[in-house]
């Protein structure tokens, strides 16, 4: 049975990771190299009318061992920051172009997110249905990616950012606080443990993200907005895909056996 549902939302996982990989495509990828444009360039005064551009830049940064490990595991993935970069050198990552290497983070990504929600649903002992799949898919979404873009949105590139070591630590306290805060709200029905879930999600940002010293930045605010919303719109896509999947599949394979 546990085998089962965890192959299930593996093969659920590579699924939503190619749907991600094709919804960037329409959507992230045009915006990250209008705004790659502005990179370089002096902090801008006044933005420029009409310009429109993004990059999916994870708050978590480029660089470290612990951001490369944390940013395989989210769907909105730096492989899609700075590309043309080194593409003299032969692609963003083993020599591999900027769609072969998002592709490939995305389907890592996806499989690592939907083990994670399958362990999830049977340490909660809540199974995944077709049913309840949309608000397991909403949960991860608000746990991994909203609540933490309070405090830390996604970035274009020439943003500027705080510490990186000091912003892993706080989205990752942010989403760990956040997984537990949804538990309490959702799964318990105790009024007491709904407002402790409640504290629990609000505690990481009363304590406060960490914040850059000097805001000044080459790129328009306005593509900085732009950027988010098309950034978060994508994760939620990812999320719901990923839950209604898997619970298709665990409806279909595994009431069956």
């Amino acid at each position: 049975m546990i085998v089962k549902t965890l192959l299930a939302a593996l093969v659920a996982g590579l699924i939503a990771g190619i749907f991600m990989t094709a919804a960037q495509e329409l959507r992230v990828v045009p915006l990250i190299l209008h705004a790659e444009e502005f990179e370089g360039k002096e902090p801008a005064t006044e933005p420029p009318a009409g310009n429109e551009g993004q990059q999916q830049h994870s708050s978590l940064g480029r660089s470290s061992i612990i951001g490369d490990m944390l940013s395989a595991f989210s769907p909105i993935t730096p492989a899609y920051a700075h590309e043309g970069e080194h593409e003299d050198e032969g692609g963003i990552m083993f020599g591999m172009s900027r769609f072969s290497g998002t592709l490939l983070a995305n389907l890592v990504a996806g499989a690592g997110f939907g083990l994670l929600l399958a362990g999830a649903s049977l340490v909660f002992n809540y199974p995944i249905t077709l049913r309840n799949g949309a608000l397991w898919g909403a949960c991860g979404w608000l746990a991994v990616h909203l609540l933490p873009a309070v405090g830390l949105p996604p970035e274009l590139p020439g943003f500027p950012a705080a510490d990186l070591h000091d912003r892993q630590i706080w989205w990752i306290a942010t989403i760990v606080l956040s997984v537990a805060g949804l538990y309490l709200i959702v799964l318990r029905g105790e009024i007491a443990a709904k407002i402790i879930g409640l504290v629990l999600i609000a505690a990481p940002h009363a304590y406060g993200a960490p914040q850059p010293s000097d805001i000044s930045s080459p790129v328009p605010a306005v593509l900085g907005a732009e950027f988010a919303v098309a950034a978060l719109a994508t994760t939620l896509a990812f999320w719901i895909v990923l839950g209604l999947v898997s619970g298709y599949l665990n409806d279909r394979f595994l009431k069956s056996a």
